[in-house]
Parts: C-alpha cells; sequence; structure tokens
C-alpha cells in the first residue's frame, strides 16, 4: 500500500500469547492484501484487473468488494471520490479505500483475539481502541502541511479513526475527478469518524472537491472534520471540537 504500519498494543499483558499470535497473523494479512491491491505492483489483481487480464468474477473476493464499496462512495460524494479517474495516469486506483478498509479488518482481528487498547497507524492514519493507560485518551497529531516538524492539531480519541489527505507528501497525487484538476483550495483534511475505511475516502473527496468539501463532510453522520486552508487558517466541525486537545 506504499506505506508503513504499526500496531502498539497497550493491553495490561501486550504479550499475551493470542494477540501475539493475532498480531503476526495480522501483518501477514496485510502483506497479502498489498499484493492483491498494490497499484505499485504489475502482478497485483487490481493492475492485472486493470489491464483486461482479469475480469472482477476472476479476483478475490475482497477485490469485488471493495470496489463495490468505491462505487457507493463515488455516488454519495458526486463523484467526488472515483477510483478510475482521480490519478493523473487514469489508472484504477482504490487505495483511497484499501488502506483504511484493511486497517480497519486488523483492528476488527485484534479486537477478536481479545486485545482492547491499541492503536494502528498507517502512514499517519490512526485506527484507535481502549486508552493507552488508564483515563487517557491516544493523543493523534495532525500533521502541519506546511513543517513536517510540527502538527496542526492535535486529537485525543479513544476509539475511532483519524485520516489526513494532502499533497504535502506525496505531491499532485489527487485531482478532482469531476474536472481533472489538483486542488489548490485547501492544505489538507482531517477526517474523523468510527471507520478508516470511510474516514479515508472522505479526507480524499472532500480534498478534491476543495473549498466546499469540508461542510460536505461535517454533514455525513458521525464524521468530523479538521480543514486547512491555503493560508493555514484552521476550521473544524462540533465533533472535532469536542476532540481537540487545549
Amino acid at each position: 500500500m506504499g506505506t508503513v504500519v504499526s500496531i502498539d498494543v497497550r493491553d495490561p499483558d501486550p504479550a499475551d500469547p493470542r494477540v501475539a499470535a493475532a498480531i503476526e497473523a495480522t501483518a501477514a494479512w496485510l502483506h497479502e492484501v498489498d499484493g492483491r491491491f498494490s497499484v505499485f505492483r504489475e502482478d497485483s489483481e487490481i493492475r492485472r484487473l486493470d489491464r483486461g487480464e482479469l475480469t472482477p468474477d476472476d479476483c478475490h473476493p475482497d477485490v469485488r468488494h471493495v470496489l463495490r464499496a468505491c462505487d457507493d462512495l463515488r455516488r454519495a460524494t458526486g463523484g467526488a471520490f472515483d477510483v478510475r479517474r482521480h490519478r493523473p495516469d487514469g489508472r484504477l486506483d482504490p487505495s483511497g479505500l484499501v488502506k483504511g478498509w484493511a486497517i480497519d479488518e486488523a483492528a476488527d482481528r485484534l479486537v477478536a483475539a481479545g486485545a482492547r487498547a491499541f492503536a494502528i497507524n498507517a502512514g499517519g492514519d490512526v485506527v484507535v481502541r481502549g486508552e493507552p493507560r488508564p483515563g487517557a485518551p491516544w493523543r493523534v497529531g495532525v500533521r502541519h502541511p506546511a513543517d513536517p516538524a510540527l502538527v496542526a492539531a492535535v486529537l485525543e480519541v479513544r476509539g475511532g479513526a483519524v485520516a489526513t489527505s494532502g499533497l504535502y507528501e506525496r505531491g499532485p497525487h489527487i485531482r478532482d475527478p469531476r474536472t481533472g484538476a489538483v486542488p489548490r483550495d485547501l492544505a489538507s483534511v482531517t477526517v474523523v469518524g468510527p471507520r478508516l475505511g470511510e474516514a479515508d475516502a472522505w479526507a480524499t473527496a472532500a480534498f478534491a472537491m476543495g473549498a466546499e468539501g469540508p461542510a460536505r463532510v461535517a454533514r455525513q453522520p458521525g464524521l468530523g472534520v479538521l480543514a486547512l486552508d491555503a493560508r493555514g487558517t484552521a476550521t473544524w466541525s462540533d465533533l472535532v471540537d469536542g476532540l481537540l486537545a487545549r
């Protein structure tokens, strides 16, 4: 998926054999997902599907599930999230959903194994459960788009997901699928929600929408948004206001 994933377990006994085994199995599964969905590997199912070497029916059920979810998001965002049109080269690229979906699945696997307090960080997009220590929330920093050594905000979260989209890390890799233009109104968009797949996809869509994007996210049930515009001015929704460290 073109990024680094870290798993931080803070349960009273993080060496619990069930949890330790689940971490190992989850890491292996994430590599399997990468092999299936990577747009950087020519032998992945997504690349082969894009080249016409496979049909959706030939692909793993996870591929069909993700592509259906992407179609649902394309309709929900009015075309601002479109896995077939947001890359400059026009290739099929469901990465805007896949990473979040995969990390959600990883979190579910850890919970099923008995883990109750953990954070999974995938290139700055984060899922957390429980508390890192009794009475304390997880503190999730939102990188300042103009300076990687600074944070623009810190969110205090005890359960859920935080995802950020912008151009500062990978250059102009996001385009508005509706116009083909690289968005310039916003420096970054951070979305908070119960599931990372949805939060990550809406962060990408809101960034592509430009100035109208944050308000669109704020109207979605269960989602909060923090946006920095091109001048560095921050705005946030009521849900995020309750999470901001003061």
